[in-house]
């Protein structure tokens, strides 16, 4: 069997903070990703290679996915009507499993024979055990898929500094990160599940006419990011509807509102040229993978614990200045003070 990536060892973990943006500040997640782009050190991880779309129409009959030193005990689900093929190899240094030490293992795994049309999604999984990374650090795992006119390598890795999201073709990246990490994200994930009052509790609001604008939040940035993702809830207490039609920061050159959606197993953003409607005793939650703002060129990177200057602009409400508080890079939500 022929191995379609080249024979040197593939860096696996450098700095995240350097080279990280989360998934959903990007344009359209069209490339190969994992679903789960997470994992502490130290532990198992399924992962699930997410496939949207083949290459340039054909459809996808190969996916060969390279496995980065540092994880082992990779064992793949096979799929039905395709071929399982695993290339085995020495790691660069020995590992222990089980209390005992694991020299080799599976380097490449390969499904092939099938064939995934352009129109269709599908997944690719494979269980294994992530090793010593330090938190923070980021592990890819290249792949090559192979279709019926030709093939789209998903292997290009960030350089120190670089923006992941320049990338034409970047490679899917596991994320390392610590248990406090964990245990912050579920803090926040509580505090996202408070309805009513118990939510508005403790949280900065703001009014506008009949708007009340409640808990403003983004994430802090990696070093060189250009974009930051900005949430927020926004209740209509009043009889007519109004209208979200834009936003100004003078820590951004400018500010958009965006729709994120799923379209054929495709993952895209877009800019809401008519603004975002806010009908008469709803609430609209702007959230991470949803309706949010994007602070597009922002002048300086995004510390947890600082403040974001922004205003509003409502069709009838007028305009309206509030803060965001920037949270942790990587938080889930905004009730805590850390896209």
């Amino acid at each position: 069997m022929t191995i379609p990536f080249s024979s040197r060892r593939l860096v696996s973990g450098i700095g995240f903070a350097a080279l990280a943006i989360v998934a959903s500040q990007s344009s359209a997640l069209a490339h190969v990703t994992l679903a789960a782009a997470e994992a502490r050190p130290n532990s198992y991880y399924k992962a699930v290679l997410q496939v949207p779309h083949g290459c340039d129409g054909a459809a996808t009959q190969a996916i060969h996915v390279r496995i980065p030193e540092g994880v082992i005990g990779v064992k793949p689900m096979p799929k039905p009507g395709w071929t399982l093929d695993i290339a085995r190899g020495a790691y660069a240094k020995s590992y222990q499993s089980h209390g005992k030490a694991v020299a080799e293992g599976p380097q490449e795994i390969v499904w092939s024979g099938g064939s995934l049309s352009d129109d269709n999604y599908d997944e690719f999984v494979f269980t294994s055990f992530v090793t010593d990374f330090s938190p923070g650090h980021a592990v890819f795992f290249p792949v090559v898929q192979n279709c019926a006119n030709g093939e789209a390598r998903w292997d290009q890795i960030a350089a120190s500094g670089q923006n992941p999201h320049d990338l034409k073709s970047p490679a899917p990246m596991l994320r390392i990160i610590s248990d406090t990490t964990v245990a912050q994200a579920r803090m926040d994930h509580g505090s996202m599940a408070k309805t009513g009052a118990d939510a508005m509790a403790g949280s900065d609001t703001f009014k506008a006419g009949d708007l009340v604008i409640a808990a403003p939040w983004t994430r802090a940035t990696p070093g060189g990011a250009k974009v930051a993702g900005g949430y927020l809830r926004i209740t209509n207490n009043g009889t007519s509807a109004d209208r979200l039609v834009g936003a100004t920061s003078p820590g951004a050159d400018r500010v958009e509102v965006h729709e994120m959606s799923m379209t054929n197993g495709v993952m895209k953003m877009r800019p809401l040229s008519d603004g975002l409607v806010l009908k008469p005793g709803e609430t609209v939650e702007l959230k991470p993978g949803g309706y949010h703002m994007m602070f597009m060129d922002i002048k300086q990177p995004l510390k947890a614990g600082e403040t974001l200057k922004a205003t509003l602009a409502f069709e009838k409400a007028g305009k309206l200045d509030v803060t965001f508080k920037v949270n942790a890079l990587g938080a889930a939500g905004g009730a805590s003070h850390q896209h």
